[in-house]
């Protein structure tokens, strides 16, 4: 759930929790590669008239070839969210500010899931640091040893 009442937050902070599949339509659009869910965490609180702060986490794993070799690479990510929403206009240009409607009586965190996912989720990705990637005149795999067409300059 990622809708709250302000009512509910006017009697103390309220839990964050909630499980957003990988093709749920907050995502669409994003092309992230998603592999499972996106697991959210944390707890929302009011931070003054008007204005409520989300302290929580986001985690999930990404699915891509490796920007190397292209063989396919499952990368998980995390990070910590912290999050104004304010119907303050005053502040609405500031990083990690969303603006709420007048008059608030919910606080979405939706469009803060998105934007958060879609700047930590990795898009290129390594099979390991050391991939040796593709020949580039034949193709092979240079991690499975040297090709055979003899490019004097393995990359």
């Amino acid at each position: 759930m990622l809708r709250f009442d302000v009512r509910e937050l006017r009697q103390g902070s309220l839990p964050v929790e909630a499980v957003i599949p990988h093709d749920d339509p907050v995502f669409q659009g994003l092309e992230l590669g998603l592999q499972g869910p996106v697991l959210v965490s944390g707890e929302l609180q009011a931070a003054g008239r008007g204005s409520y702060q989300w302290r929580g986490e986001i985690s999930g794993a990404v699915r891509f070839p490796c920007r190397r070799c292209l063989t396919e690479v499952e990368e998980e990510f995390a990070a910590e969210v912290r999050a104004i929403f304010s119907a303050d206009e005053g502040i609405q240009d500031e990083a990690g500010v969303y603006l709420l409607p007048e008059p608030v009586t919910v606080v979405d965190l939706t469009a803060a899931v998105r934007e958060e996912v879609g700047l930590v989720a990795p898009t290129f990705v390594l099979c390991r640091m050391d991939c040796a990637g593709l020949c580039p005149r034949c193709g092979s795999d240079l991690n499975e040893g040297p090709c055979q067409c003899g490019d004097p300059e393995p990359r």
